[in-house]
């Protein structure tokens, strides 16, 4: 990696370590779903429909509605990878500047009315945190990195398995098991804090996005232009 791609990838893991928090918060306080981790939403809403479970089903199956949603929105506010995007593209800075504003009203909620709020209440919270990591998953999208990912990690964890089994160099391996060290992290501190004190929730999901929004816009993305192994385009 170059210099500036290093800079990115720190960027997206505090992203995964406000994805981490925004999972825990979700599963633990705000219905029993992901916000982020669409295939165990899956897995859940099968569960749930097979015993007969009607409920549940509606909360899995907004969870997983909102986070499509999210997804279209950020594909359209993001864009696909060019080859002529450099390190990182303004719009991706757009992208996650809407989902820090989705993540400021879910805040609002929050210290509202916590995790004593009605049922309703949990379950468009749900939404918010799915539909605000939908767009940050479309964002990241627009780097065109194989592997590079702040939401969805299994193939993630499969990669750094199959490298460290196939004798692939360590260095190779690290960005993808920081990914994967904080989204663990993250869960751990959203489920302390969201649990023993509630009120600093919020700080631990919005503080991460709003580091990686000013410190994308303060940096100069074009002093170098993307290398082959990590680029705009990974082929």
């Amino acid at each position: 990696m170059t210099p500036l791609e290093r800079r990115r990838h720190a960027f997206v893991v505090l992203l995964t370590l406000g994805t981490g928090v925004l999972d825990a918060v979700g599963f633990l306080h705000l219905g029993g779903a992901f916000s982020s981790v669409m295939t165990g939403n899956m897995v859940l809403l099968g569960i749930s429909a097979a015993s007969a479970a009607m409920g549940q089903v509606l909360v899995v199956g907004g969870s997983i509605v909102a986070y499509i949603v999210g997804v279209v929105c950020g594909a359209h506010l993001a864009g696909t990878a060019q080859r002529t995007d450099g390190v990182w593209h303004r719009r991706v800075t757009l992208a996650l500047a809407v989902e820090a504003v989705l993540l400021v009203a879910l805040a609002i909620c929050w210290l509202t009315v916590g995790a004593g709020g009605t049922p309703v209440m949990h379950h468009l919270m749900l939404g918010l945190s799915a539909l605000a990591l939908g767009i940050q998953s479309s964002a990241i999208q627009r780097f065109g990195v194989a592997g590079l990912s702040s939401t969805y990690l299994t193939g993630t964890l499969t990669s750094v398995v199959a490298g460290f089994t196939a004798g692939r160099p360590a260095s190779r391996q690290i960005p993808g098991v920081l990914l994967l060290c904080a989204l663990i992290v993250g869960a751990g501190f959203g489920y302390a804090v969201s649990t023993f004190v509630a009120p600093l929730a919020p700080v631990l999901f919005l503080s991460p996005i709003a580091v990686v929004i000013v410190a994308a816009s303060l940096t100069s993305w074009k002093e170098e232009s993307p290398s082959p192994d990590g680029g705009a385009l990974n082929r």
